[in-house]
């Protein structure tokens, strides 16, 4: 509804403008059915972003759990990027009574698990950014006194720099397939969902933030913290420079602990939100293109 209203705003003034505006009404944002392409990333490979090509690209994300009328943003990485993995392992099965007969995946596992931890808490440099490592699922055996042949474990990694999302990735290899091999049994890694991270070019930023103070009022304009939550937004933002905001949602005067969060049931947002968002993208468009 947002971009669409701007749409509306923005071609009535289409003659005034020296420049090209496209609008990008994305499906799939939050993911496409599992074995398909979909979303941003999707958009990107098929040219959206191409013919005309685009200089600059903005975004925003409703919040229901802040006070409409406010803007929150940050240069350089406010969300972050994510990428899922599992984790194979191959043992040799045996009776619990006689360990020492097989190879045993879920001690291999265990090892794992609390080792994994360790890449963020003593291989990331945490004055730079954040990063989070996280096992949230681990299948193997049936029975309480069978060890396992196999196993596998599904997980997550949330980076919001670059050269640290490459650290962990590279130290995740090196813990999981060292461990296995003192536990002689085989490891392997498959990485499944990826997103970039979702990074406020800084030279942008520090341009088009007075255009959010203007148009919303200086006092109404945050400087917010990082997000450990992705956004497929950022695929975009991996080929041209890019801006991504947040405004609030929740209707002035409503206490926010009794906010409902985003994909509840009892989720809301007011309507007077809209007008924040269309303000800030019109005024962030037009002002882009008269600036360059």
């Amino acid at each position: 509804a947002i971009l669409l209203a701007t749409a509306k705003i923005l071609y009535k003034l289409r003659n005034q403008i020296p420049g090209q505006v496209k609008f990008i009404f994305q499906p799939a944002e939050e993911g496409a059915p599992n074995g398909e392409e979909g979303g941003a990333e999707l958009m990107v490979k098929e040219g959206v972003l191409k013919n005309p090509d685009v200089d600059a690209i903005f975004g925003l994300h409703i919040n229901s759990q802040t006070t409409v009328g406010n803007v929150y943003v940050r240069p350089e990485g406010i969300m972050a990027a994510v990428n899922e993995f599992r984790i194979d392992l191959k043992g040799v099965q045996t009776h619990g009574s006689t360990p020492w007969t097989g190879k045993d995946p879920i001690v291999a596992a265990s090892q794992m698990i609390n080792s994994i931890q360790t890449i963020v808490s003593r291989s990331m440099p945490l004055t730079k950014a954040a990063a989070v490592v996280t096992i949230g699922s681990i299948h193997g055996g049936v029975r309480s006194n069978i060890i396992p042949e196999d196993l596998y474990m599904l997980g997550t990694i949330r980076t919001l720099d670059n050269g640290m999302k490459k650290l962990v990735l590279k130290r995740l290899e090196e813990v999981v397939h060292n461990i296995a091999e003192a536990n002689g049994v085989e490891a392997k890694i498959t990485y499944m969902v990826s997103y970039p991270i979702t990074f406020n070019e800084p030279n942008l930023y520090e341009k088009m933030l007075p255009t959010l103070k203007r148009v919303n009022g200086e006092s109404n304009v945050h400087y917010m913290d990082a997000i450990t939550g992705a956004e497929d937004f950022s695929f975009f933002q991996e080929k041209i420079p890019g801006m991504y905001f947040f405004i609030g949602g929740t209707k002035k005067g409503v206490d926010l602990s009794t906010s409902a969060p985003h994909h509840t049931p009892d989720f809301y947002v007011d309507d007077s939100a809209l007008a924040t968002g269309v303000r800030s993208m019109t005024s962030l468009a037009l002002d882009y293109i008269f600036e360059n």
